[in-house]
């Protein structure tokens, strides 16, 4: 029997959902009384992928996953169709939720699959898909209704796209607007993903002083994704189609720092053969990003700040000025109010690079976060290693919310990259792969490991002369001190107040691998 629908009704739900803070999830609401379900998902077509924006019946991971329409047959078919699509229940092509329906562990059985593309003309906007463990669900809803449903949505959806655009640009055009929108999330790396509150204040905050042309101080600690926030601050700047010119202060050799800032002509120094452009040539017109900008030596904070006050910069060897339009962004996860105070920063410098500080939360105090942060890196994993689907139990989900995250995003990345790999080779036969929590080799506290380390010496001291457990205390603390800096022997030194020549000399007699990061 077909199905009967009032679409006055359907049409003034929509309307309502539309103008709702909830709009996505209210919209699927809706839908789902025309079509029921087991699983349905809204996603957003950007570029060459799909994002979800609203799911009902899938794990919650799959908020955080973007898939690739290319690697996906059935979202691929949905994509380049006119009209609703509806699978054969023994259609052979692989679905994208397989694993993923809360209703359903493992393959998805024989089962009924439909799509709705979401139109403006001839231009793609989204689509929705819709998953029900009953074969003939579908069956009974007539084209008719496929259709209306189809082209009420769309306008609905294509109005929502609008006013989020509007709500965040709206000193900007809308064509302006979504092709910022555009390059910044389809550009790798550029989305900041992430619900809590903690993450939405960064995204405001960023949105705030991208307009601008404010050096931005962006502070946090190793880990969270400081280079992700100014790779967003500039995407969303009117410099957006300039360069964005990336120097890290810590490994720059202090004899040629000033020729990576500001160049050099040629013969200016033995071995400067050809002339060279510096980091502030490079990106005259855009932004520079100084990532670890507390590790510059205090000789070349005096000549960063004559550029911030005056944009003058001096190439190495030639005696004229040049003038470059630069935007400085800069970051570092030290306390520079305390550099400042113990006269390792200067106080003029820390005040021009913090016209518009910005403090990225540490991953424990994004709740929630985790588990889309975890669906964004899966989806990476699997594409990487060449897995068909890969997804993470519910008690590897739980562990890892529990987690405390001492490195952040990055050590949640490195975890689902290495649980994957392990996950892999135990069920290498299986067209799903998941990543358990026995998988999940969670590092143990740096504290834990410090006062396991301490016992040890002191186990040691019992049985050894003096010189024996001296040396044994030193081996023991500079190798502490460098996992816990990721092998940055300018940090280590500062850290335990010694010379850096000196602290390289010391590990070289105590035989500790000496080990360099760029």
């Amino acid at each position: 029997m077909v199905r009967q629908v009032d679409f006055s009704k359907v049409a003034l739900q929509l309307a309502q959902a539309t103008l709702h803070q909830q709009v996505y999830d209210l919209l699927l609401n809706t839908v789902q009384q025309v079509v029921p379900c087991d699983a349905s998902a809204l996603l957003q077509f950007q570029g060459e992928q799909l994002k979800p924006l609203a799911i009902k019946g899938l794990m919650p991971d799959s908020l955080g996953r973007r898939f690739n329409i290319s690697e996906h047959p059935r979202l691929e078919a949905i994509c380049s169709a006119k009209q609703a699509l509806q699978f054969a229940h023994d259609c052979p092509l692989p679905d994208p939720y397989d694993g993923l329906l809360l209703a359903k562990e493992g393959d998805i059985p024989v089962h009924a699959c439909l799509g709705l593309p979401l139109l403006d003309g001839d231009l793609l906007l989204g689509v929705l898909t819709f998953d029900s463990l009953n074969a003939s669900a579908f069956n009974n809803i007539s084209s008719e209704t496929l259709n209306k449903l189809q082209a009420l949505c769309s306008a609905h959806f294509k109005i929502a796209l609008q006013l989020a655009q509007y709500k965040h640009h709206a000193q900007q055009s809308t064509a302006l607007v979504q092709e910022l929108n555009r390059e910044a999330l389809t550009r790798d790396g550029g989305e900041i993903i992430g619900q809590s509150p903690a993450i939405q204040t960064l995204k405001n905050d960023i949105q705030l002083v991208a307009g601008s042309n404010f050096s931005v101080l962006i502070l946090g600690e190793t880990g969270v994704g400081k280079e992700l926030v100014a790779r967003n601050i500039h995407l969303h700047s009117a410099r957006n189609d300039q360069p964005l010119i990336h120097l890290n202060c810590a490994s720059l050799p202090e004899n040629l720092a000033e020729s990576e800032f500001f160049g050099h002509a040629k013969g200016a120094f033995t071995g400067a053969q050809n002339a060279r452009q510096g980091k502030f040539q490079l990106a005259d017109g855009g932004t520079i990003f100084l990532d670890e900008i507390g590790e510059l030596p205090l000789a070349m904070q005096s000549k960063l700040l004559r550029v911030l006050q005056s944009g003058e910069i001096q190439t190495v060897g030639e005696d004229t000025l040049k003038y470059v339009d630069v935007r400085v962004v800069a970051a570092t996860n030290r306390d520079l109010k305390k550099e400042v105070a113990q006269g390792r920063f200067r106080a003029d410098l820390y005040h021009r690079l913090s016209v518009y500080p910005i403090k990225v939360p540490p991953l424990r105090k994004r709740e929630h976060d985790v588990t889309l942060l975890a669906g964004y890196f899966i989806e990476q994993t699997a594409r990487k290693l060449g897995i068909k689907q890969l997804k993470l139990s519910t008690e590897a989900q739980l562990l890892l919310n529990q987690y405390g995250w001492p490195g952040n995003v990055r050590e949640l990345e490195h975890v689902i990259s290495r649980s994957a790999l392990k996950a892999m080779q135990s069920q290498w036969q299986n067209p799903i792969v998941t990543i358990t929590r026995e998988h999940c080799d969670l590092m143990p506290q740096i504290q834990q490991n410090v006062t396991t380390s301490e016992q040890n010496i002191v186990d040691y001291a019992a049985n050894q002369s003096l010189k024996k457990t001296v040396e044994s205390l030193q081996y023991n603390l500079i190798t502490e001190q460098l996992k816990l800096h990721n092998y940055n022997w300018a940090a280590v030194a500062r850290a335990l107040d010694l010379d850096r020549a000196n602290l390289v000399r010391l590990a070289k007699r105590l035989g500790i691998n000496i080990k360099k990061t760029l």
